[in-house]
């Protein structure tokens, strides 16, 4: 009988003692927080991530337009003064340097043909900091149907940015691994078609 006792205590005293911690409200903030926080932050940086990715195609796009209105607006035009245009449209991506733009500037000629072709007449590109040749001379390009007209000149500027997200990137260009590989790099590709606006063609003759 004693026995019995004993342990009826016992479990009067576990069950008083579960009671009392059921009813404990201390330390339930802290715990809500604790699971809470991780959602916030991870929504907080997703979402800032994805703004700074928004804002950086609208650069390149930005690029593409700018250096082909700076370009179409010259009645010729010199390697050097090309490549300080690319140069200025490059600029545009600041304060972005996680990467660096690819900018080609191409010279299109329509061929006086009833089925006109589009032949580069001259190019120049700019790719991780360094200028070189673009498309080569007197090889045929595609335009889009609409801009096929015959015995015209078109310029075309092509902008692109191998986009790198801050939360994926490191200074020491190390892998990225799982998840984050997926989002490591993000290809940014902005084409546009202008034409001359002083003269009918725009020559670079040392292009």
């Amino acid at each position: 009988m004693e026995m019995k006792r004993v342990i009826r205590k016992r479990l009067s005293g576990a069950k008083a003692h579960l009671l009392h911690l059921i009813g404990d409200k201390r330390g339930i903030a802290a715990l809500e927080f604790a699971l809470v926080a991780p959602l916030l932050l991870s929504l907080y940086f997703v979402t800032m991530e994805v703004a700074q990715g928004i804002e950086a195609n609208k650069k390149v796009g930005r690029i593409g337009s700018m250096v082909a209105d700076l370009v179409t607006q010259q009645q010729s035009i010199s390697r050097s003064e090309l490549e300080a245009i690319m140069q200025i449209g490059g600029a545009i991506l600041l304060p972005y340097n996680r990467s660096m733009p690819d900018i080609t500037v191409t010279a299109i000629k329509l061929t006086d043909k009833a089925e006109p072709k589009a032949i580069v007449q001259w190019s120049r590109r700019l790719k991780d900091g360094a200028f070189m040749k673009g498309p080569a001379k007197d090889t045929e390009t595609q335009v889009p149907t609409t801009l096929k007209i015959r015995d015209t000149f078109l310029i075309q500027v092509s902008a692109g940015l191998d986009y790198r997200p801050v939360l994926t990137w490191t200074a020491e260009k190390k892998a990225s691994l799982g998840l984050a590989a997926a989002f490591d790099r993000i290809d940014m590709q902005e084409s546009y078609f202008l034409r001359p606006r002083m003269t009918a063609e725009i020559d670079c003759s040392d292009c």
